[in-house]
């Protein structure tokens, strides 16, 4: 044929990929009942007899809740509960809570043997569970317990098969129709991208989700951007249904890269894929930053490469993924490359690439304020060390401009974090917790690999210390004569790396230091020394990377180094901690599988943290129920939410009297009455939105929304405008 390929081989593919997608659809998961026996239900009491039920007899002396599910998060829809028992009295009852509220109940009959109901879900739950009530008397016995959809929980198999037959068209259009033709060098650098990255995320694909001390804030970030998106908000400052249907602010931690894992949401995948499949871009992402940012400053492919694996398998990446679950670290670390390759080229390399500091600080500030904190610092220490080759070469004009740009490209998002920030009454002292001393890295530490005994490690690694003797080797014995601008740039980023790991570790005076206000605001501020980690890893991967290039010394087995550090890394991946208690299905008659139901984050849950709450919005003050004043003056006919929006019907007879709706109240919402006339908000107990009623005995009503607001508009229209200007600016380059 005249493209090379043949028409058996175009068979063969079609039919390969229509075989894979009709084998993973047959796997799907979503529609198979979760299912619990009596032993497999939480519970404090009872007795379990030789069926694995779980038996409930009077003299427990104790009735109410004793045996509940796991809370899951799933979407609207239509869903069944059956239960099988047996009961010698009645009065106990099988109970749905959904966030701490009772949503329906049925009896469980003693003249029966299993209760079988359906209910629907108008919206999506956060906490669904189900309680058995025990009242107390006679024996009841639970035999067994299931769950399942009416059509299915989640799409992640249909996911899964869109994006397999994606990756094969695009196989179809580069291979079969010749669209795209790579050289044996381009596809070895994607072939190492690509796997570098999946092999990162290896860990995750186990049927369940792994959890992190974070990981329940990160997935309640997701599910209240879905929740914001599906709202009307664009960008997102208030997850809706967040802080039990009160709403919580979202504008205080970034979120960019999580609107990925929100569109899955809105398209019914999984809470657990959804997260999985943000994991997996930021190893991808990591690999192709690192491949770009060390590709501008080093010209030998083994190198670059060196530094793709390297990057995407250090060990603190792993760490911040698996054992912390810190979602916004580990998008922040993607970008540290760009920003060391950006500085670099701003201060003495192709000053045209000023824009990669422009992605690096960028890509950190939409991932994470602390890691764009650390940005910053590190970019003004930068600038000052070369401030006087930056005067003199004029670089000051690309600083500008990478200052600039990234301020307006970021507006949307700076304008209501720091309003919020300095404006809101947030509770913000709780970021303090940490004493940071007592966080410090026993520098032996510095050289492990992951340990399945040992929950968090903070490690360089060996491969990242080889780095370092690299650089050592190739500054110290190599490098005396006539050196290269680049030189001192990587003695400078050595430097810089040891200092941050010795920041990280007890030999710095942390402690010592924590008597003085000035040190002890910013270190509890930055509460862990290990963040560190981060930027020092990032300086060694350059530093190794160079020196390997450019030393002589090395040159002989500069393919045996290679090997090794490489080596040494896959060793980090193999070792990762794996929870080898639970298989993936631990009862295959029951149909119980631990990936099916986490997905439905049954082993992590939702949480909210007190962080970016209101001063006064304690768990014990949070209600969600309509608070009236004074019941003897005041009536509530209707109260109803969705989103932000809350619509409120009464009849006073005293002006004195006040409603508060179990909203929180941030700055940003504003009320109207049935005429369109404003209603002044003021914030009551427990953070609520509280107005004062009109008491002329008559029925009112009050619509209450959130924004919006002027500034946050105008900063959203300036970085539009400036990415549509990007874009025509780029179209025009490529064109010419």
């Amino acid at each position: 044929m005249k493209d090379g390929v043949s028409l058996k081989s175009k068979i063969v593919y079609i039919v390969f990929a229509v075989l894979t997608a009709v084998l993973m659809w047959l796997g799907d998961e979503g529609k198979q009942p979760i299912v619990y026996l009596g032993t497999d239900l939480q519970h404090a009491v009872g007795l379990i007899d030789s069926e694995s039920a779980l038996v409930l007899q009077s003299s427990v002396a104790q009735y109410g809740t004793v045996a509940n599910t796991p809370s899951y998060v799933v979407n609207r829809g239509t869903y069944k509960v059956a239960l099988e028992y047996s009961a010698e009295e009645k009065d106990s009852v099988l109970e749905l809570w959904e966030q701490g509220d009772k949503i329906a109940a049925w009896p469980i009959n003693k003249w029966e043997k299993e209760l079988a109901a359906e209910f629907t879900l108008s919206k999506d739950a956060k906490g669904l569970q189900f309680r058995i009530n025990y009242s107390g008397n006679g024996s009841l016995v639970i035999k067994r317990l299931s769950f399942s959809p009416r059509t299915l929980f989640y799409t992640d198999t249909y996911f899964m098969i869109v994006v397999v037959l994606a990756l094969y068209l695009a196989g179809w259009k580069c291979f079969m129709e010749g669209h795209m033709r790579l050289t044996q060098g381009q596809l070895l650098d994607l072939g190492v991208i690509l796997g570098a990255a999946l092999l990162a995320t290896t860990p995750l694909m186990q049927t369940y989700l792994y959890n992190g001390d974070d990981l329940c804030y990160h997935l309640a970030r997701l599910e209240g951007l879905k929740d914001g998106v599906l709202d009307g908000q664009i960008p997102v400052n208030i997850m809706p249904e967040g802080l039990q249907n009160n709403g919580y602010m979202n504008a205080m931690y970034p979120y960019l890269f999580l609107y990925i894992g929100a569109f899955l949401r809105i398209c019914r995948v999984s809470l657990a894929l959804s997260y999985k499949t943000i994991v997996f871009l930021a190893n991808l992402g990591s690999a192709v930053c690192a491949y770009a940012a060390v590709k501008s400053m080093v010209r030998e492919r083994r190198c670059v490469l060196l530094a793709v694996v390297l990057y995407t398998l250090m060990p603190y990446r792993f760490t911040n993924i698996l054992h912390r679950g810190d979602l916004g670290e580990t998008l922040a670390l993607i970008f540290w490359p760009m920003v060391i390759a950006g500085l670099y080229h701003i201060v003495m390399g192709d000053r045209k690439k000023w824009y990669y500091l422009v992605i690096g600080f960028s890509g950190a500030l939409q991932s994470h304020i602390l890691s764009a904190a650390y940005v910053t610092a590190f970019c003004v220490i930068t600038g000052l060390f070369y401030c006087v080759r930056i005067v003199r070469e004029k670089r000051y004009v690309e600083i500008g401009k990478a200052a600039g740009l990234s301020l307006l490209l970021n507006a949307w998002y700076l304008a209501p974090f720091l309003f919020y920030y300095f404006k809101e009454d947030l509770n913000k002292e709780v970021l303090r917790w940490s004493g940071y001393f007592e966080q410090s890295i026993n520098p032996s530490n510095l050289t492990q690999s992951m340990s399945l005994y040992n929950k968090q490690y903070f490690s360089l690694g060996f491969a990242l210390l080889g780095c370092v003797g690299i650089g050592i080797v190739f500054l110290l014995i190599e490098s005396r004569g006539k050196k290269r601008d680049i030189d001192g740039f990587i003695a400078y980023l050595l430097v810089a790396g040891i200092l941050f790991t010795f920041l990280c570790t007890g030999y710095f005076p942390s402690r010592a230091l924590m008597e003085n206000a000035f040190f002890r605001n910013i270190a509890t501020m930055l509460q862990f020394p290990w963040r560190f980690l981060g930027p020092a890893s990032a300086c060694f991967l350059f530093v190794g990377a160079v020196g390997l290039e450019r030393s002589k010394l090395l040159a002989p087995c500069k393919n045996a180094v290679l090997a090794l550090l490489v080596g040494l890394n896959l060793f980090i991946v193999i070792t990762v901690p794996t929870d080898n208690i639970h298989m993936p299905y631990k009862n295959a008659e029951a149909l119980v599988s631990k990936g099916h139901e986490t997905k439905l984050g049954t082993s992590v849950g939702l949480f909210y943290p007190h962080e970016w709450r209101l001063v006064d919005a304690i768990d014990e003050k949070l209600t969600t129920s309509v608070v009236i004043s004074d019941l003897g003056t005041v009536s509530v006919q209707d109260y109803k939410k969705k989103g932000t929006k809350a619509a409120v019907s009464y009849t006073a007879s005293d002006s004195a009297a006040y409603i508060e709706l179990p909203i929180q109240s941030y700055l940003g919402y504003r009320a109207k009455d049935e005429n369109g006339e404003p209603v002044k908000l003021e914030r009551g107990d427990g953070g609520r939105i509280r107005f004062f009623l009109n008491g002329d005995g008559a029925s009112h009503q009050v619509y209450v929304r959130y924004g919006p607001v002027p500034g946050f508009v105008i900063a959203d229209i300036v970085s539009a405008l400036t990415v549509l200007f990007l874009f025509i600016r780029m179209r025009r380059k490529d064109e010419a």
